[in-house]
């Protein structure tokens, strides 16, 4: 067992509140993929093995198997993953992000590979703390030995490594919904998005929430920056355009920084909103609902997808958010009804995952899969070949989302649809959707001809 799954281990056992692992990284196995030409015409012919003649590589590609290849006569793709894995806010759910990756290409590896190669996302894994300065360190030693980026988990993170990435001409997938991905301006069409944005999220929800209950005063919690800001600025333009009262954005870091969630529950309990809109860690999340709602507020709160954890329900809040919060997602959880979903279950042989960052490592790898076999076609899996191939890019992302293209126009082609659940303690990961398929006349009004924040 590689690495990760003692990530995945160690995860498992922390508690809601600290959401703090102790581990250790990969080894670096040293440097793949000089320049060259391979021939694959010996590779498997049926399914996404098959190949027609040479095709160009670069960096990342060898013509010598992956470790522990599951096709022994296969090359080997490397891929990097740079997660937060350990002692960030998101690292409970990065550590099942990454594990739903590992069976995304295992089952492609299955159904032999790429153009007669395997693709291998052990080997370049890192953790970067949901730190910039370690996302950086991280991607510098790892570049020289990877095609692309399988996932690049933040978006201050992902930004600061932006121009490194357009420099090496770096695809790669981000664990983030921030409007920016939508923008070829932003991100240079290095980063293959999936789904909604944040921005759009909050006006969805919110769109929803007030259809059940008239929202009357709305004010906003979450993390500063492209996260937390993207999602409030979603939710301002909402107030905006439903004549609401916004009572303002709080601004509130993780507990790592500022130790406790005290100041924003004040700030909640001052304003006294009809709802919050919330853009924070889980643990962030379970202190702030739980600790307003034990001192009398009476409010909703609505929560962005990664506020959401399992463990919220066995925490001390866990009665107040099943009483008070609501939460958004960009498709079905886990038990959805998709092909995909079907086929992710199936790599699990009936197990569960932690939680649901497994289905987010699985869907955000689609438009990647896509990406290396339009390269592959091409004749060409270098990086350049590879990015080239990304503008209006078609994904299919077997029924966990419509298919897609990859569009420089986000007005006409972004995804304005969401999935609105609560938290059910008899539901397999402690949330059940309540309506699939959400839209609002307010997100699909919204004029989204650019970034919402940063």
């Amino acid at each position: 067992m590689r690495e990760i799954n003692r990530w995945r281990r160690t995860a498992a056992m922390v508690s809601v509140v600290a959401l703090a692992l102790t581990a250790c990284g990969n080894g670096d196995n040293g440097d793949v993929g000089d320049t060259d030409t391979v021939d694959d015409t010996d590779a498997d012919d049926d399914g996404d093995g098959e190949a027609a003649g040479e095709v160009a590589t670069d960096l990342g590609v060898t013509e010598e198997p992956c470790p522990d290849a599951t096709n022994e006569d296969n090359g080997c793709i490397y891929l990097g993953i740079l997660s937060d894995l350990t002692q960030g806010p998101f690292a409970p759910l990065g550590v099942e992000i990454v594990e739903g990756q590992r069976a995304f290409w295992q089952r492609v590896n299955d159904n032999g590979g790429i153009a007669g190669h395997d693709v291998d996302v052990d080997t370049y894994t890192r953790d970067n703390l949901y730190d910039t300065q370690e996302q950086s360190t991280q991607y510098r030693q790892i570049e020289p030995n990877i095609l692309a980026l399988a996932q690049t988990l933040g978006t201050p993170p992902t930004e600061a490594i932006l121009p490194d990435m357009d420099a090496d001409d770096m695809v790669g997938v981000p664990a983030s919904w921030w409007s920016g991905w939508h923008f070829p301006d932003t991100d240079d069409g290095l980063i293959l998005e999936s789904g909604y944005s944040y921005c759009i999220e909050a006006q969805i929800g919110l769109d929803w929430v007030n259809n059940e209950s008239e929202i009357t005063t709305l004010q906003a919690v979450g993390y500063p920056g492209d996260y937390g800001g993207d999602f409030a600025v979603g939710a301002e333009a909402w107030a905006e355009a439903n004549g609401v009262e916004f009572v303002g954005f709080v601004e509130t870091a993780p507990n790592a920084v500022v130790g406790s969630q005290d100041a924003a529950v004040g700030q909640v309990l001052s304003a006294g909103a009809d709802v919050v809109a919330i853009a924070t860690g889980p643990a962030e999340v379970a202190e702030i609902v739980g600790g307003a709602a034990a001192q009398g507020f009476e409010g909703q709160f609505m929560g962005s997808v990664p506020t959401w954890n399992p463990a919220l329900l066995d925490s001390p809040a866990g009665p107040a958010l099943e009483a008070q919060y609501v939460h958004v997602g960009p498709w079905e959880d886990f038990s959805g009804e998709s092909e995909a979903h079907e086929a992710m279950r199936e790599a699990l042989d009936g197990d569960l995952p932690t939680n649901d960052g497994y289905t987010f490592g699985w869907i955000w790898s689609y438009p990647l899969l896509a990406a290396l076999e339009a390269a592959a076609d091409n004749g060409d899996l270098t990086r350049a070949g590879l990015r080239s191939v990304t503008e209006n890019l078609v994904v299919d992302y077997e029924g966990a989302l419509p298919e897609t293209t990859m569009s420089d126009n986000p007005d006409e082609t972004a995804i304005r649809t969401a999935v609105i659940s609560r938290p059910d303690a008899d539901a397999p990961l402690n949330l059940s959707s309540v309506e699939t398929g959400v839209t609002g006349e307010t997100a699909d009004a919204y004029d989204y001809t650019q970034r919402c924040s940063g």
